[in-house]
């Protein structure tokens, strides 16, 4: 499933308080951990985040403690012992065999040792699989049967909602839309290779003036540099937010289609301004290039809670009002 896809599932397992442990699949730097973190915000529930990968035996069963003559396990302070979360043992199939024995026993029990996990907390895991080349373990089938196991691939329209709440800039989501195959790109030669996770590592990079090459690798850099040598032949931006791209066409080169559409969704910072770049996009673009900018463009505004305003404006120009109305409806049935 999409990114996005797998946020709805795990807000609906939370909403409707189905507390079946759940197991979480898929390639390294998609942001697994960061969609449970999210999720946990959304819903005002504490997170503990548990990487077993890094953990000892006693690390999760406790250390026992003689008392009377009976040796007692003492669990870890980390554990949660009241209120309502989510526990998320992450890497989970990282861990040695000694440890996913002890996680099991929390996963299938609740408990472990002495300890009992509070009712109001989920247990989320999640996982690289074997096809990502890393260095996993098989998971027991008993381990395996207790779980609903989600798998999450890649996916440039979801990142890009993100990346657009995010604030990316423009040229990096520019790049990626022309390029959408590097969002994701494993190369198990390499240490730095693109992934979602090493793209917003490369976004604080870029704005800080300093080379992306240690974030996403040499090849993907490379491919960016050769991008934004194109830049300096995009068209009058300001200028068509200011109403003055009457004599502007809409750029012949595909990778100056892609620049243009995201530097007008993302520079419009006033109604007008959006107004006047739905205006030209909808004169100059053929319909696929003004769905991909009014995309971009109402994600931003609704962000904003600034799109009924918009919607406002529209009613100016009847032939506008109806683009908006039809590319409204289809950035609904993609939430």
């Amino acid at each position: 499933m999409r990114p996005d896809a797998l946020a709805r599932f795990l807000s609906g397992l939370v909403s409707r308080r189905l507390m079946m442990s759940t197991m979480i699949w898929g390639p390294p730097g998609v942001g697994k951990s960061s969609i449970v973190a999210q999720t946990a915000r959304a819903h005002s529930l504490e997170l503990i985040d548990l990487r077993l990968s890094q953990l000892a035996p006693t690390d999760l069963r406790g250390l026992p403690v003689a008392e009377e003559g009976t040796a007692r396990w003492y669990p870890p302070e980390f554990l949660p012992r009241s209120g309502r979360g989510i526990l998320f043992l992450d890497e989970l199939n990282l861990a040695p065999p000694t440890i996913q024995g002890i996680a099991q026993q929390l996963i299938l029990d609740r408990r472990v040792g002495s300890y009992t996990v509070p009712e109001g907390w989920f247990i989320w895991a999640a996982g690289n699989r074997k096809e990502d080349r890393a260095a996993v373990f098989d998971m027991p089938a008993p381990l395996s049967n207790r779980f609903i196991h989600l798998f999450v691939e890649p996916n440039f329209d979801s990142f890009k909602a993100y990346a657009l709440e995010q604030g990316m800039h423009e040229h990096l989501l520019a790049f990626l839309a022309f390029r959408p195959e590097l969002l994701h790109r494993l190369d198990p030669q390499q240490p730095a290779w693109p992934s979602p996770r090493t793209w917003m590592m490369a976004d604080a990079l870029y704005k800080a003036g300093l080379d992306i090459a240690p974030a996403v690798g040499q090849g993907a850099a490379a491919e960016f540099e050769a991008f934004m040598a194109l830049y300096d032949r995009l068209p009058d931006v300001e200028a068509i937010l200011e109403g003055a791209g009457e004599p502007i066409a809409f750029p012949s080169e595909p990778s100056l289609r892609y620049a243009i559409t995201v530097a007008l969704a993302t520079r419009a910072t006033s109604l007008q301004q959006c107004y006047q770049a739905f205006v030209w996009m909808s004169q100059k673009a053929q319909p696929e290039w003004v769905q991909l900018f009014a995309t971009d463009l109402f994600r931003l505004l609704r962000a904003r809670n600034e799109l009924g305003k918009l919607a406002a404006l529209m009613q100016r120009n009847q032939q506008l009002q109806k683009l908006f109305t039809e590319y409204m409806e289809l950035l609904n049935q993609q939430q």
